[in-house]
């Protein structure tokens, strides 16, 4: 198992934002404080992924949103269809 990313820490507020720029929406918050057990941080190595398969990060945060949503706009189904939903 490979982790990709940015290969580097990202918040959620970060990641809402990237969002919202990507989606030209404003996606609704309720700040609330952290629960027990909740991790304070969290992140992947991509030092896996950079030594066995020789990846490096191409794009940022704000870039992967955009084309995640792009994506998702144009396959509502996933890999799937509108048949397979059911």
């Amino acid at each position: 198992m490979y982790n990709l990313g940015t290969g580097k820490g990202t918040s959620v507020l970060e990641m809402v934002t990237a969002f919202e720029k990507a989606s030209g929406k404003k996606i609704p918050l309720v700040m609330a404080g952290r629960r027990p057990g909740d991790a304070e941080i969290v992140y992947a190595s991509t030092a896996k992924a950079e030594k066995e398969l020789n990846w490096k990060t191409k794009y940022g945060i704000d870039e992967m949103c955009r084309d995640q949503w792009n994506w998702a706009s144009k396959n509502p189904w996933g890999y799937g269809s509108p048949d397979s939903a059911n």
